[in-house]
């Protein structure tokens, strides 16, 4: 499915450019220097002056997907017999390919089986496969990292269950390691070929959200913040900065230097049926506690540069000139003299 690929400007710039395309006039009720001067015209609406906090936003593009891609790679000798299709789910003891129509399945971890494993063998990836064997539901045997005669006894059974001779021991080849669940993204070989190379390459099985990050931005991100995630133009969803990438990307032209942002999205269901597609980002670049704000539109632009706001008292109305603190979401923080929570003001157009 393909997003609004149309990109966002800085929320900032953005307000700028409400205020100039709404067209404010220059309205002459006086007022410079901050004294009030009535006038009996009432603007067509009005809204309250609020005290609350405003949060502005940085917005940058990024790319929704299921995060970096791995190649599963077969063992050499014998051919390829089956093969999982593109968006398939894998998950722990599932096969992941067969050759010669023997499967080899999936476990989880770390260490990939770089040796042949029996009793007597010890070591950390010993540990793995045991774990594995135990999450699988087998038992008899203690999870450490000695490869003992219940292990064995166990590895047998697991191999009855898959059709396999029952040795006993795991050799290279025999099962692929990978940290958790995946996803099988496209494949590398053919059902018919001979083993040996790549199968497949293949993600997690959680969408997540990357951002190649200016670095001049990389002052707003932190481990743990909340972000906003821009899908299309009327749906978003919130994400969480997950890992902060340590080497930066060297920039080269007008392209900056950048870091790798990745953001985790706790609520997949939000994401729909999207896969790979861009998305806008918006992170927090300031926050400005207890101000006065007000929607954009009702600033009136002042003679000699400057705004000012229409207070409208009952059937008066008043211009006071008002200083500027920060724009987000169409409200603006402002100053000014006399300028208090819940006074109305006008909105012009």
């Amino acid at each position: 499915m393909t997003l609004n690929g149309k990109r966002t400007a800085f929320l900032s710039a953005a307000c700028v450019v409400v205020i100039a395309g709404a067209g404010l006039a220059t309205v002459g009720l006086g007022g410079g220097g901050g004294t009030p001067v009535a006038h009996s015209g009432l603007p067509p609406a009005t809204a309250e002056i609020e005290r609350t906090t405003l949060t502005e936003t940085e917005s940058v593009g990024g790319t929704l997907s299921y995060g970096s891609t791995s190649t599963a790679s077969t063992a050499g000798g014998g051919t390829l017999t089956w093969l999982p299709s593109p968006g398939s789910l894998i998950t722990r003891g599932r096969t992941v390919y067969r050759i010669d129509n023997k499967p080899v399945p999936l476990l989880y971890g770390k260490l990939p089986i770089y040796r042949t494993m029996g009793t007597g063998s010890e070591g950390p990836d010993v540990t793995q496969l045991e774990g594995n064997l135990s999450a699988l539901g087998y038992s008899g045997f203690t999870v450490d990292d000695e490869f003992s005669s219940a292990t064995a006894t166990a590895v047998k059974e697991w191999q009855e269950d898959l059709g396999l001779k029952e040795t006993g021991k795991i050799a290279p080849g025999s099962a692929m390691v990978a940290r958790n669940s995946i996803r099988v993204a496209e494949r590398k070989a053919n059902v018919g070929d001979r083993a040996g190379g790549p199968a497949f390459t293949y993600t997690g099985t959680t969408r997540v959200v990357t951002v190649d990050l200016d670095l001049k931005y990389q002052r707003l991100v932190k481990k743990g913040a909340r972000v906003t995630i821009e899908l299309t133009e009327n749906e978003t969803t919130k994400g969480t900065v997950s890992k902060i990438g340590k080497v930066a990307k060297e920039g080269s032209g007008e392209n900056p230097a950048t870091i790798e942002i990745t953001i985790a999205v706790s609520k997949q269901k939000a994401l729909g049926s999207y896969d790979k597609a861009p998305v806008d980002v918006a992170f927090t670049s300031a926050e400005h506690d207890d101000v006065l704000v007000v929607p954009v539109g009702a600033l009136v632009a002042q003679p000699g540069g400057g705004y000012g706001v229409q207070v409208v008292q009952g059937s008066t109305v008043r211009m006071v000139k008002v200083e500027t603190q920060a724009f987000a979401e169409g409200r603006v923080a402002i100053t000014g003299p006399g300028l208090t929570e819940g006074m109305k003001v006008g909105i012009p157009k």
